[in-house]
């Protein structure tokens, strides 16, 4: 017996909500068997993670750079770093050195 298009799509949902669910318990219950392992055993982030701690507690700070060009007619600054402003592109850029 063939079953209808459209119970076809019908079991397709029913099966793909089953399936989220199924994985959302699975994965609920991995997490909790995942946190008594490290509280048991005094785990920290670089004994399951190595490596990882390193990274991102070294990320570089970006730090402002201070401008060295000013346009005087509007007051805009840039510092000299990457694509040139428009107000400076193609000139002569001492006059707008910020002293």
């Amino acid at each position: 017996m063939t079953s209808s298009y459209k119970e076809l799509l019908q079991q397709r949902e029913a099966l793909e909500l089953a399936i989220v669910q199924a994985r959302n318990n699975e994965i609920s219950a991995a997490v909790s068997q995942v946190r008594e392992l490290v509280a048991g055993f005094g785990l920290t982030v670089q004994d399951v993670f190595p490596g990882r701690a390193r990274k991102a507690a070294s990320a570089k700070v970006a730090s402002k750079v201070a401008a060295k060009y000013r346009d005087p007619a509007t007051g805009k600054t840039w510092t000299g770093r990457g694509k040139a402003p428009k107000w400076i592109e193609g000139r002569d850029r001492k006059p707008f050195t910020i002293a």
